[in-house]
């Protein structure tokens, strides 16, 4: 599987957001500090780094597990990995690709996932799509507050 394959997979699940925090902060939390992925997605229970970096094993909620090899690292731009491995069912392929562009001193955020499998797969994850992007929007909250420390109220908005 190629990089382009999150471009041409048969079900493509794209969402974006923007985030207060600049792009190196983000890029740290997706690809060097994949051990704190728990603590801002609530849909992973564990993210552990394997092959000295080049791989990782996530566990999900529900019992999914994938074993994953990362395909590209770019500092403060992307992060692409692809599922070598996993329980789930029916699924042939799966990448997931996170590209992140400067927007001010903050990030638009675009998280792909892109995979292949039976039509039963590629229906379920059609179907999964407001859940999956539920799931990414509260996770990008999650992270950006993680990320940006609290600011105090402007003077004179009375808060």
């Amino acid at each position: 599987m190629e990089l382009g394959f999150a471009d041409s997979a048969p079900v493509r699940l794209v969402f974006t957001t923007e985030l207060a925090a600049p792009p190196a902060a983000v890029h740290r939390s997706l690809a060097e500090e994949v051990g704190s992925w728990p603590s801002w997605f609530r849909a992973v229970v564990s993210a552990t780094p394997t092959s000295g970096g080049a791989g990782r094993t996530v566990r999900l909620r529900g019992g999914v597990l994938f074993q994953e090899t990362i395909m590209s690292r770019e500092p403060d731009r992307r992060y692409v990995y692809r599922v070598d491995e996993t329980n789930a069912p029916g699924v042939r392929a799966m990448l997931e690709e996170w590209v992140l562009s400067p927007v001010g001193s903050g990030t638009r955020v675009r998280w792909t996932m892109a995979a292949d499998g039976p039509p039963a797969l590629v229906l379920a994850m059609r179907l999964a799509r407001p859940g999956v992007g539920m799931s990414f929007r509260d996770a990008m909250r999650r992270l950006d507050r993680r990320l940006t420390p609290a600011r105090l109220p402007s003077p004179g908005t009375g808060r």
